[in-house]
């Protein structure tokens, strides 16, 4: 791969997984310990699991990512589903773990490592398939956590993105500020 096109793709892709990241983080802000166990009904996951699950997913598949499967024997998917009635403070180092894992390999790859191939449940992916599939399940369930904060400060939610009737109001500041 053009080394060049491989930085410019590796750039991108952390950067845009530390967009994710800092939605998640705002929201856990606004939230209380009890807050992360909310369950809007018995099919829906809670805040805690939520995590549970991310940081799960995120150390198995980028522990040893061009070595090692990505679903590692010792992951126990199924436990991450049951609410272990956390702390935030706990739920939080859970979260923090999974990022760094991930952050910590993806800075680690070089361009040449993004046509190697992985493996993930047996199933071979090159690495930037790989590393799309992460691009799509973490913002999949970031949302999940942004609409649970939403629904649990319900008034009291502070917005993480243009508020509602304020899009003109952004796009003009946004055109003043890239023409100075």
């Amino acid at each position: 791969m053009n080394d060049s096109l491989g930085r410019t793709y590796l750039e991108s892709a952390i950067k845009r997984l530390l967009t994710y990241k800092d939605l998640g983080d705002k929201t856990f802000a606004q939230l209380s310990d009890a807050d992360f166990h909310f369950q809007p009904n018995a099919v829906s996951n809670s805040l805690a699991v939520i995590v549970q699950h991310l940081g799960g997913n995120m150390l198995s598949r980028w522990t040893g990512f061009l070595a090692e499967d990505g679903e590692k024997p010792w992951r126990d998917r199924d436990g991450e589903f049951e609410d272990r009635a956390l702390s935030k403070a706990g739920i939080l180092d859970i979260w923090e773990k999974g990022w760094s894992c991930m952050l910590d390999s993806l800075r680690s790859l070089q361009p040449d490592d993004l046509l190697k191939t992985v493996s993930i449940r047996g199933e071979s992916l090159s690495a930037v398939d790989a590393i799309n599939r992460q691009l799509a399940h973490i913002p999949h369930h970031v949302g999940q956590i942004i609409y649970l904060g939403k629904i649990i400060r319900g008034q009291e939610w502070k917005n993480l993105s243009i508020p509602k009737g304020k899009s003109k109001d952004f796009n003009s500041q946004m055109t003043s500020l890239n023409k100075g």
